[in-house]
């Protein structure tokens, strides 16, 4: 399969650049960046490792859906060097989306929340990606429907993917500002894995920042990103990273005495619990119903910057547990 063999060929290259993140991080010290940690890097390799083989599974899946929708649906893309870049807009387009519902439906957040786990931002946290990657691909049936043949949708998301390796990274400054408000930098993507309230659900897109503006999701880098979760996990242990959030998701539905609160606990918000009377007692948070705390064996100083400027106000769920 191209776009797997694509990934696989660049797994050397990813290495490589964490091996010299690392050493110019011991070289170079900076207070203010989050730097490497033995045991976090361990654990965002291992989870990588994890991905990338089930990831295997979940692109054979998807292959044969969108193959199947393909010969169902008249419409046909010639995809050729003059059409492809309209390919990949599409494609990034429908990335924009099915990555603003992974984090606004918990269900879906309980696959990405893998990604956002480690207090740490760095090329390693680039290939902390969850095991559960088949919800991914189900926002790209419309390529398909569409007439865009599966191996263009799959090479498409494999470009996708490797051009946001190089955005993991403390190192590099805010660009040009007509730069970041156009394609995804550095910048932008620490505003996305930030945690301050004001930073949540921001900062979207894939290659483009257009869609971000489009649709009001934009925020530029003000305020030192605090990274990881507002209710941190607190384990390395990769079994735990990829599947807490699931197995909170269980208990909130295991515990609800409603079918509807049932239903919103999967399909709403993260962060949601439903109200004192429907569970006989007073509400917990949705971090009381996962796991943990800060994890305090990663310190990370943070010095302040300007105050973040955003087109949509600070998120109103407070116990939102990203």
């Amino acid at each position: 399969m191209e776009t797997t063999s694509l990934l696989a060929l660049s797994a050397p290259a990813f290495v490589l650049l964490i091996v010299l993140e690392m050493v110019y991080y011991r070289l170079h010290p900076d207070e203010n960046a989050s730097g490497y940690g033995v045991r976090d890097t361990a654990t965002s390799l291992t989870v990588g490792a994890g991905a990338a083989a089930t990831d295997v599974v979940y692109k054979t899946i998807a292959v044969a859906v969108f193959a199947g929708l393909y010969a169902l649906t008249p419409l046909r893309v010639e995809v050729t060097w003059a059409t492809f870049p309209l390919v990949l807009l599409a494609q990034d387009f429908c990335y924009y989306w099915m990555h603003r519902e992974h984090h606004r439906v918990r269900v879906l957040w309980a696959s990405h929340v893998v990604h956002h786990s480690s207090l740490r931002y760095n090329f390693a946290t680039a290939i902390r990606q969850p095991w559960t990657g088949l919800t991914s691909q189900i926002f790209y049936i419309p390529l398909a429907l569409a007439g865009v043949p599966a191996w263009a949708i799959l090479l498409c998301g494999s470009i996708n993917m490797l051009t946001q390796f190089w955005l993991h990274t403390d190192r590099i400054g805010r660009l040009p500002r007509l730069v970041e408000r156009i394609v995804n930098t550095p910048s932008s993507h620490r505003v996305h894995h930030a945690s301050q309230g004001g930073y949540l659900d921001r900062n979207f897109g894939g290659i483009l920042m257009v869609w971000d503006q489009l649709f009001g999701t934009w925020a530029e880098e003000g305020e030192r990103p605090v990274y990881g979760l507002t209710k941190n996990i607190g384990t390395h242990n990769p079994l735990r990273v990829v599947s807490h959030e699931y197995a909170a998701l269980g208990r909130d539905v295991a515990r609800a005495s409603r079918w509807r609160d049932r239903v919103r606990h999967v399909v709403g918000r993260p962060g949601w619990q439903p109200g004192p009377a429907a569970v006989g007692g007073p509400p917990r948070t949705s971090a009381e119903s996962t796991v943990g705390t800060a994890d305090t064996a990663v310190p990370v100083p943070r010095a302040p910057l300007a105050a973040v400027r955003s087109p949509l106000p600070a998120a109103t769920v407070t116990d939102d547990p990203r």
